[in-house]
């Protein structure tokens, strides 16, 4: 599968949507994910992220502007012991939840579909890593309509043990802009993930996001051996 540079990746469409990023760092030390939200309309755009412990949710910027919240307002980013989840929704809490009784990761996903914004039925992408005595592993999904069509939910799964240093695999929801919004197609993307620390690794994917539809980034590093973890979160409302 080709691999490209982050800013190819994020530079090759104005709307990727929301995105999840999951890889090793070039030095094989840290796990490594980011989390972005795109926006076109007003209620979209009108969103922060705010770190809360080790979880991460999103907020409204201006409360008065909040029109419809169930598809906005979500925990994107959710701990549970060795494993960090990430995802576009509220199923982030539907995999905490499930997987703290013991179920696995794709299980819980067979208990969600896409969202329910018609027509668009916005693919629910989610993301999980593990820590482990052997180092890192992670898994990525993507739930969506088959072809626009909401009777017909596909699910794919990817799983990707002992990844290689320096390597990502990035998922999004849209493959640009239209009327409707046309679905992410195929495998994750793998990207390169440079030999450089969090802030610039921040500021690297930042600056490749569209200008115009950017809203929110979450980025964060996490040490593979110890579990401590480095974050970073930029929100163009401020």
């Amino acid at each position: 599968m080709k691999t490209s540079t982050i800013q190819e990746e994020l530079n090759s469409l104005a709307y990727h949507g929301r995105g999840i990023i999951i890889g090793k760092s070039a030095d094989g030390k840290k796990a490594v994910t980011a989390y972005f939200i795109m926006g076109r309309s007003v209620n979209s755009r009108n969103r922060v992220f705010v770190a809360e412990g080790d979880a991460m949710r999103t907020k409204a910027f201006d409360e008065s502007k909040m029109v419809d919240p169930h598809l906005i307002i979500y925990y994107p980013v959710r701990v549970l012991g060795n494993k960090t989840i990430v995802t576009n929704g509220d199923q982030t809490d539907t995999i905490y939840n499930l997987m703290d009784k013991q179920m696995t990761f794709e299980q819980a996903l067979r208990t969600r579909e896409f969202e329910d914004d018609k027509p668009n039925f916005t693919p629910r992408i989610s993301g999980i890593i593990r820590r482990e005595s052997d180092g890192m592993h992670y898994a990525m999904s993507i739930l969506k309509s088959a072809g626009g069509d909401d009777s017909s939910c596909e699910r794919f799964t990817y799983a990707y043990s002992n990844p290689i240093a320096g390597r990502a695999k990035f998922i999004h929801t849209y493959n640009g802009d239209g009327n409707p919004l046309p679905s992410f197609e195929g495998e994750p993307k793998t990207l390169e993930l440079p030999d450089v620390d969090i802030d610039e690794l921040t500021d690297l994917i930042w600056t490749n996001l569209n200008e115009d539809n950017k809203v929110s980034l979450f980025v964060r590093y996490i040490d593979i051996a110890t579990g401590e973890t480095e974050t970073r979160i930029v929100n163009k409302n401020i």
